[in-house]
Formats: structure tokens, C-alpha cells, sequence
């Protein structure tokens, strides 16, 4: 079993995946005063039994990057995953500055790229098997990436940073795209690899401007689609796709089993999954079971 868990975290991005292997993954950070330590606590339990655990920052704006220095002194982040670039900012937080900090480090950064391969991300050997993580984005030699790197760098945007992970547990499938803007990802459509993904994290918190084109639905044929916490006026619903606001479930837990993936969310107000089955399973700890998908192996479209 493999737990791929959505942390609710206001206007901004943070995720974990503990894996069914030896490894544990964070994906970006968004920590205040008033979650800060409750998320670090669970973190330090999820991962205590783990021998390898990887931060991954999707792209560097503040609400993906936020309090990374608390969470670097509670985890001692020893391997930080980015995408190559030189971004800077007129005006610099601690937060970012950390973000600089790592990943300028050569002992901890690891710059990632479309097809990249690492030990223990996506390689195994005699010591520990492959994290089931892949990097689909960016293609370092592709002119709109570039154009993204330059902007970063001018200090002007930084959405279209982001990276496009994947990862794969059996059957069941993930997938991150950062913050990237819809005109992006509609200009690099023909040069990434997308292939059917159980479960999709929309980009920009679900906002409109980051809206999932058709040129990749279609091809991600999603069954659930997690839309993030930003302002409802401001959300793109997906209208003919599951979905799963995490303005009203809070957080999220995927729990893959087999063929299957349980669900749970803390709001104990939060409706049954319609789309689901019920297999009347008992409730994570703050965590309220709502359903059970029946993972999809084939394009139904």
C-alpha cells in the first residue's frame, strides 16, 4: 500500500507520499504559524519508519515554498529536488532565500528534467528500490521552458517554473503540474509524454488561469480531479470529470489497495464520494472514509 495524502493548507500547495517502498516524498510547502508545527509533527510520523525521504518543489513562488526553512530544521532536507533555474525576486523572504540556499547546494539539490533518471527515484539496486516518480516536464532545451527560465530570472514570473510529476503505484497513477498557465501548457502540448493518471492535482490551486487544456485531458483521461484551495469565484470545476474540492473535504488521503484506491477526508461534513463504492471502511485518525474508486486501466474514452 502506498498513502498519497493532500494537506489543506489555505492558499497554497503541500502534499506527501509515503511510499510503499523505503522512501517518503514531500511535495512543496506551504507553512504558517497557526499549521506549522501540527504539520511537521505528522510529517516526522509519516516518515519515521522510512530510510530515504526527498523534498520536491515544484517551482519557487511563496505559497509552494512557504516556511521551507522551519521544515528544513525539523527534517533536515538532505535531498531537494527543482527544476534548474536562476530565479530571483525584488523582494526576498527567508523562504525563498532557503529555496536558493538548496538549490545552489550541490551536496542536497538534484535538478530535474523530462526523462530523468535517479537512484531510488526511479531506479533501484540492492539497497533500495525505485520511488515509482517520474519527471515529465521541463524539456531543458525547449524554447518556452527557456522563455520560463529567463522570466524567473528577471524576477517577473514564475508559474510557468513548474515541473510535471508522475507517479506510479501498481495500477493506481498521480500526477503534479506546479502552477503552469493554461496558454502554457497548451504551447508545449506536442512535446510532453501524458498517458492515462488516476488521480490529477490541477494546477494553480484549480484557479481558471491554470485550467487542465483538452489537449491534455484527453489524453490523462483522469478519474479524479483535485481542486485546490483557491477563492470559488476563482475555480475551474471541470464539468464532465469527477472532482474533489479541497475547500470542502480539507485534506485529502489516498490510500492505493491493489486495484483500488480508499479515500478520506478530514471535513466530517464531507459527502459521500457519489462516484465511489462504499466499502464501509473504518475512519483514519481526523480522517473521514468517503469512498473507494475502482481503478480504471484502460482509456475510456
Amino acid at each position: 500500500m502506498a498513502l498519497v495524502r493532500s494537506l489543506s493548507v489555505g492558499n497554497g500547495d503541500m502534499f506527501y507520499i509515503s511510499h510503499g517502498s523505503d522512501s517518503f516524498t514531500i511535495i512543496d510547502c506551504c507553512l504558517g504559524a497557526d499549521n506549522r508545527d501540527e504539520i511537521l509533527e505528522e510529517l516526522k510520523d509519516a516518515s519515521r519508519t522510512k530510510g530515504l525521504t526527498r523534498f520536491v518543489s515544484t517551482h519557487p513562488d511563496e505559497d509552494h515554498i512557504q516556511g521551507l526553512p522551519y521544515l528544513d530544521q525539523g527534517l533536515n532536507i538532505r535531498n531537494f529536488y527543482c527544476v534548474p533555474n536562476n530565479a530571483r525576486k525584488t523582494h526576498v523572504t527567508e523562504s525563498f532565500r532557503h529555496y536558493c540556499h538548496l538549490r545552489d547546494n550541490a551536496k542536497v539539490a538534484f535538478h530535474v528534467f523530462k526523462g530523468c533518471k535517479r537512484r531510488w527515484m526511479n531506479q533501484e539496486d540492492e539497497q533500495r528500490g525505485g520511488a515509482g516518480l517520474s519527471i515529465l516536464w521541463p524539456d531543458l532545451n525547449d524554447a518556452n521552458f527557456k522563455q520560463a527560465q529567463r522570466d524567473a530570472y528577471l524576477g517577473t514570473a514564475f508559474n510557468n517554473l513548474s515541473l510535471v510529476m508522475r507517479y506510479k503505484t501498481g495500477p493506481a497513477s498521480f500526477m503534479w503540474i506546479g502552477d503552469l498557465e493554461t496558454d502554457f501548457m497548451e504551447a508545449i502540448s506536442d512535446n510532453i509524454s501524458l498517458q492515462k493518471t488516476t488521480v490529477v492535482f490541477a494546477p494553480h490551486h484549480g484557479r481558471d488561469s491554470g485550467k487542465i487544456p483538452d489537449s491534455w485531458l484527453k489524453r490523462l483521461d483522469p478519474q479524479i480531479i483535485v481542486i485546490g484551495e483557491a477563492p470559488s469565484r476563482h475555480l475551474h470545476y471541470y464539468t464532465g470529470y469527477q472532482t474533489i474540492t479541497q475547500n470542502r473535504a480539507g485534506n485529502i488521503s489516498f490510500l492505493t489497495d491493489q486495484n483500488r484506491i480508499h479515500v478520506y477526508a478530514s471535513n466530517p461534513g464531507y459527502d459521500f464520494l457519489d462516484f465511489c463504492e462504499n466499502e464501509r471502511l473504518e475512519d483514519f485518525p481526523n480522517d473521514f472514509y468517503v469512498g473507494t474508486l475502482p481503478i480504471e486501466t484502460k482509456y475510456t474514452l
